[in-house]
């Protein structure tokens, strides 16, 4: 799989990233949105063994709403590997996420403000819970990327002085625009044209094969890790076409 394109980042930090990747095609960046959300394996709970619980919701909808916690993910983990979760808290008070006890040091709850359940006097909830990977596109609480998006980037050419008694309105624009060969979020100007270049007359076209992305990671894995990861499933999933074809 050719990998001659093009990535800058504009922002990022663990949990969001927005960056350019330049020399794709439309189809291309759809389908590193799709691995994003699909492909990356991420650890869930799958399974809970309930020891007691006398709170006021039964076994299967607490086992769902840890399910929906999400769990940070080690590189190394394997489809065979399990991850064992605890849970033991007494009412009155409220079960968070982070009251799970983890067997393994490097698999924690991605938050720890998640209420599961709030406990009234006497009530109490004791678990163990397995936690396996498994990928978004069998079920959405394996989905890393929480909001994945792509627009195409779009260059800001000055044409000249606006015309003199033209009416100065608004021209709002949303994105990442390229001067210069910088790359300028629209909210540094409020997404208004019109502030950016003031008394000028402006056009505005998409730059061919380059896309901006913003992306979101539940926390199960830092977000440019999470993308990397995307990006090297459709590279096997191409050598795995190439060697089907080839039989």
């Amino acid at each position: 799989m050719s990998t001659d394109f093009d990535v800058e980042f504009i922002d990022q930090d663990d949990r969001e990233a927005r960056f350019v990747v330049r020399n794709i095609t439309p189809a291309f960046a759809n389908g590193i949105r799709r691995a994003i959300l699909a492909d990356v394996p991420t650890l869930s709970i799958d399974s809970v063994r309930f020891v007691e619980n006398s709170s006021v919701m039964f076994d299967e909808q607490i086992a769902l709403r840890l399910g929906l916690v999400p769990l940070t993910t080690p590189e190394d983990f394997t489809e065979d590997d399990t991850a064992t979760l605890a849970l033991d808290v007494e009412g009155p008070g409220t079960a968070y996420s982070g009251d799970l006890v983890s067997s393994d040091p490097d698999v924690e709850p991605a938050e720890q403000n998640v209420p599961i359940i709030h406990l009234k006097d006497d009530q109490r909830l004791e678990l163990e819970a397995d936690a396996v990977l498994g990928v978004g596109r069998d079920h959405a609480k394996h989905q890393g990327g929480v909001a994945v998006g792509y627009r195409h980037l779009q260059q800001v050419t000055v044409e000249g002085d606006a015309a003199e008694y033209e009416d100065d309105e608004p021209q709002i624009l949303r994105g990442v625009i390229e001067e210069d060969d910088e790359l300028v979020p629209t909210e540094e100007f409020d997404n208004d044209l019109s502030e950016r270049y003031p008394e000028k007359e402006v056009s505005v076209e998409d730059v061919s094969g380059a896309f901006v992305f913003h992306v979101e990671s539940d926390g199960s894995m830092p977000v440019t890790e999470l993308v990397l990861r995307a990006v090297d499933s459709l590279a096997d999933r191409a050598d795995e076409l190439e060697q089907a074809v080839q039989l």
